[in-house]
Parts: structure tokens; C-alpha cells; sequence
């Protein structure tokens, strides 16, 4: 080694910092850039999300034809005191003020009362929600148990035109259960599991084993549609050149599959899974009322019925607001997994 590259050698190389340091330095403050403007855009457009629901969840009791309170309490409840429940309620005062005091009561946790019941519907709706929210994660958890092995599988029976008729029974069979109403379904398995065979309960949370059933109400037809599109994707991503690349290399079935392919194809998949789970949420309204389960589903058809609207509003809330939430939810995942769907915004 010459004098002059022995220099060279031994001379440290000098430190570098802050963004303008490099590539990597200026990678990173661009990457940082990104995820501060889509924070922003995304929680703007949750807050004016939110407020919207709001607001269309307090016109509706003034929408609805006629006296809600003389709707709830009956044609035959006395004038006074229906006019004393309607000033309790702040129903005569100007439609501003009950605006702003329906706002204030949300910030603070105050839903109203109930018009049946008198008791707070913050109480109902806190007794009611845990049942709903179980009901419809066991659901998401089972559809994507059961969609994404059954995807991933059909994707590589499949690719390139092969197993004609596997791809034939899969596609009839998902479409076909895709398409059954999910309170239809819970009425059919309600007969068969029973009252037929008497294997299981139709009615109420009485155990672990009341979940079978309605979970697989819900479950069914989500997880058919969500494997059709998991091996969709499949079947392009194993046409990729990365994946005919880790082919080449000889690596092993299960790594090819499960490693290099899986992730990519779960991307589009992801984003169906957000709108199949705010679905679901909804979904339990009906199968909730088929299985008589003690959640927010059967509480707001019974307040419906009985026309006690305060509950009414704070369920469409809560649902409107779970919605929400999980959408954004799955933005933010697909900007994790995905960078490259933020930068595209910009």
C-alpha cells in the first residue's frame, strides 16, 4: 500500500447529519413530509366525517313527522305532562340551542335520556356495546381465519389456467354464499343446529357456545368474498417477476407463497377487509334481532318500535362513529404496509 492510500485510509470519514447529509437523509425527511401531510388530511376528513354524523344524528329527531315525545308516551298521555317531558328535553327551545347544548352533552358523555326507560342512554348504550362489539370481532376473526388460508390455497391451484374445475366450484360456491342474506342464513342455521338437532342455543348469551351460531351468520358470507379476492391478487402476484425470481433461486414452496407473494396480495385485500368489517358492525342489527342477542342491534329495533328516539340517536352514533374509525384504521395500515399509496396522494 502506497503512502497516499495509507492517508487515505486512516483519515476517518467526517460525520454527516440532518436531512440535506445524503440520500438516505433526504429520503427520510421526504418519507417524514409524507406521513405529516396524510395525518392531516386524514384526520381532517375524520373530524368533518364525525361532525356530519353528528349533525344528521340531531336533525333527526326533528325530522321525524309530528311530537316525538307524544310518539313515545301515547296518544292518551295527558297534555301536561307531555309538555313538561318536551321542556325537559329542551324541545322548546330554539333549534340552535339544542344544537349547541346536543354538542356540549357529547363532549361530555351525556347522550340524553331515555323516553321509556328515564335512565341515561349513556348507561344503555355502555350495557348494550360489549355484546355488539364481541360479536362482530369474533365474526371478522373467523371470516379472515377462514378467507385468507382458503385464498392463498385457491390462488396457487389456480394460477396460470390450471384446475379449471376447482376454479369453477370455488367461484359458484363463494358467489353463491356472498349472496345469502346473513339474517337469512341465521334463520336456516337456527332450524338445522336447533331446533332440528338441539345442538346449540337459538336465543340470548347464555355460554361460549350462543356465539357459534350468530359468529357464523356473519362470518359466512364475508369470508367468501374475501377469498375471492385474496386469490385474485394471488394469482397476479405469482406472475410477478419478484416472485419468478425467488422461484429461480430455488426457495422453498412455503417461502414463496407465505412470504413473497402473501403480503403483496393481502394489500387490496386489506381494504376490502376495512369495508367488510363496517359491514359487519351493521350487519349485527339484523342477526342480533334473529338470535335475540343483548346488543346495540336489538336495543335500537326495540327503540324503534317504541319510538324512544334519544336511544335511537346515540346508537346511529356509536355505529356511525365505529364506521369511521375502522376506515381510517385501515388507511393508516395501508400507508404502513404501502408507503408508496401515501406519496401517490401528494
Amino acid at each position: 500500500m502506497t503512502t497516499a492510500n495509507s492517508a487515505v485510509a486512516s483519515t476517518p470519514a467526517t460525520p454527516t447529519s440532518g436531512p440535506q447529509a445524503g440520500p438516505g437523509g433526504r429520503l427520510s425527511s421526504a418519507l417524514t413530509h409524507h406521513w405529516v401531510r396524510f395525518a392531516v388530511r386524514r384526520l381532517a376528513r375524520l373530524l368533518v366525517s364525525v361532525w356530519v354524523l353528528v349533525t344528521a344524528s340531531f336533525l333527526m329527531i326533528h325530522l321525524i313527522p309530528g311530537d316525538p315525545v307524544r310518539g313515545a308516551m301515547g296518544p292518551t298521555a295527558p297534555a301536561e305532562l307531555v309538555a313538561a317531558r318536551r321542556e325537559a328535553l329542551g324541545l322548546d327551545d330554539p333549534l340552535w340551542v339544542q344544537y349547541w347544548d346536543y354538542l356540549r352533552g357529547l363532549a361530555t358523555g351525556d347522550l340524553g335520556t331515555s323516553l321509556i326507560s328515564q335512565l341515561p342512554v349513556a348507561d344503555v348504550v355502555a350495557q348494550r356495546l360489549p355484546a355488539t362489539v364481541s360479536l362482530a370481532a369474533l365474526a371478522f376473526l373467523a371470516a379472515v381465519t377462514v378467507a385468507v388460508p382458503l385464498g392463498v390455497t385457491m390462488g396457487v391451484l389456480t394460477r396460470r389456467g390450471r384446475g379449471r374445475r376447482t376454479e369453477l366450484a370455488f367461484t359458484t360456491s363463494s358467489v353463491v354464499l356472498a349472496t345469502v342474506p346473513d339474517f337469512l342464513l341465521g334463520v336456516g342455521l337456527v332450524y338445522v343446529f336447533g331446533v332440528q338437532l338441539g345442538w346449540l342455543p337459538v336465543a340470548g348469551n347464555v355460554g361460549p357456545e350462543a356465539y357459534l351460531l350468530p359468529v357464523l351468520s356473519l362470518a359466512v358470507g364475508p369470508a367468501a368474498i374475501l377469498a375471492r379476492i385474496i386469490r385474485v391478487e394471488m394469482v397476479t402476484v405469482l406472475e410477478a417477476d419478484y416472485v419468478r425470481t425467488a422461484r429461480a433461486k430455488r426457495l422453498p414452496a412455503p417461502r414463496v407463497y407465505l412470504g413473497h407473494a402473501l403480503p403483496n396480495a393481502l394489500t387490496a385485500a386489506l381494504t376490502l377487509g376495512g369495508l367488510i368489517l363496517g359491514a359487519m358492525v351493521a350487519s349485527t342489527v339484523l342477526v342480533e334481532n334473529v338470535f335475540a342477542w343483548p346488543g346495540l342491534g336489538s336495543t335500537i329495533v326495540s327503540s324503534i318500535l317504541n319510538k324512544d328516539y334519544p336511544v335511537v340517536q346515540a346508537i346511529v352514533l356509536v355505529y356511525g362513529v365505529g364506521v369511521l374509525l375502522v376506515n381510517t384504521t385501515v388507511d393508516v395500515v395501508l400507508a404502513l404496509l404501502d408507503p408508496r399509496s401515501m406519496i401517490r396522494e401528494d
